[in-house]
């Protein structure tokens, strides 16, 4: 004899499945994220920078401050060779040169003209 499910316990059993597959996913994302900033730590030129890495739904987006272009895109190379990252997205921003010009800390006194007597005029 065959025994029917209750509608009850048949959608209890999909919301578990469901949020069984959810926690997953979302444990897979912070596994990814933490193997790519792994891998942007082992990266020669991109130690010496806070870059971060956020992931959802295996689309891991990149964060920080580097110095060159080049060094933006070597961080999206990097993220894109971990096994599991479907898309990367570049939040990175290149720092613009900053130039400083050194204004002297003490200007010279203006003299006044002087008459060929030595005296000031005024």
């Amino acid at each position: 004899m065959r025994r029917a499910c209750s509608p009850a316990a048949l959608l209890l059993a999909l919301v578990l499945a469901a949020c069984g597959a959810a926690m997953s996913r979302t444990a897979d994302d912070a596994s990814l994220s933490t193997r790519v900033k792994v891998a942007l730590l082992n990266q020669p030129g991109l130690a010496d920078y806070r870059l971060d890495a956020r992931t959802f739904q295996g689309v891991v987006t990149l964060s920080g401050t580097v110095k060159t272009q080049a060094e933006a895109d070597r961080a999206v190379a990097a993220a894109r060779r971990v096994h599991g990252v479907r898309d990367v997205r570049s939040e990175i921003q290149v720092q613009t040169p900053h130039f400083t010009i050194e204004l002297p800390t003490q200007l010279p006194t203006p003299q006044l003209p002087t008459s060929n007597s030595g005296r000031t005029r005024i």
